[in-house]
């Protein structure tokens, strides 16, 4: 009987012994993988695009009455303040009766008649202007509409709506309404200074130029006396 109390006595010292390393090699393994999962980089939410001050998208009238000396002119505004950090892009389109023809920078036909469409961007801080001639050849007095959509960056489910018009009084058609080039004040100057060029020929001649003319022509007529003599 000593003999298996010695021996129940040594197992005892022994899982007493053996336990605490088995537990301490547990707690290190659950700090290892902690620190593991800590290190893990999480991937950052995309930063939504959107303007932190609603840009200006508008018409402004500059000239709306049409005749054989100057077009309808009329102004596509855009804004976009430099608080934004995103760039503004519209999309618009104008429509015009029949007889009204639109030409402009960056507008081209559409496939509807009377249409013309353009995409513009413009970048925080900047502002774009945009000229739309307007020529008719036909009496009448005539409305624009403009329509359009704008979003921040390439972000299109962000888009806002812009519908405006703009009357136009036509008092006789237009001098050449297929015609892209303007036609103005500008155009009237260049015929004006021609017809001033034409008449600057019909002047008298400077007194000096007179008296040279003089002195010559009485200079030959002595010599044609000395010759006969």
């Amino acid at each position: 009987m000593n003999m298996k109390k010695l021996v129940a006595v040594c197992i005892l010292l022994l899982c007493i012994t053996v336990m605490p390393a088995i537990a301490q090699e547990n707690n290190t393994t659950a700090n290892v993988t902690t620190v593991n999962e800590t290190n893990v980089t999480a991937t950052p939410a995309p930063t939504e695009a959107k303007f932190l001050v609603g840009p200006t998208v508008t018409l402004r009238p500059v000239n709306d009455v049409i005749d054989k000396s100057q077009d309808g002119l009329v102004e596509l505004y855009m804004n976009n303040p430099t608080v934004n950090d995103v760039t503004l892009t519209a999309d618009v389109q104008i429509a015009v009766p029949s007889g009204i023809h639109v030409y402009g920078e960056g507008f081209g036909y559409g496939a509807a008649a009377g249409t013309v469409a353009g995409k513009f961007t413009v970048p925080p801080g900047t502002v774009r202007t945009i000229h739309i001639n307007i020529k008719a050849d036909k009496v009448g007095d005539f409305t624009v509409h403009f329509t359009g959509l704008y979003w921040p960056d390439d972000d299109k489910d962000a888009f806002q709506q812009v519908s405006l018009t703009h009357p136009l009084t036509v008092k006789e058609p237009s001098l050449k309404p297929m015609d892209p080039e303007p036609t103005g004040e500008a155009a009237e100057t260049g015929d004006s200074g021609e017809t001033g060029a034409d008449e600057s020929n019909k002047l008298p001649l400077p007194s000096s130029i007179l008296s040279v003319i003089a002195i010559t022509i009485a200079f030959a007529a002595l010599m044609i006396r000395k010759n006969r003599g």
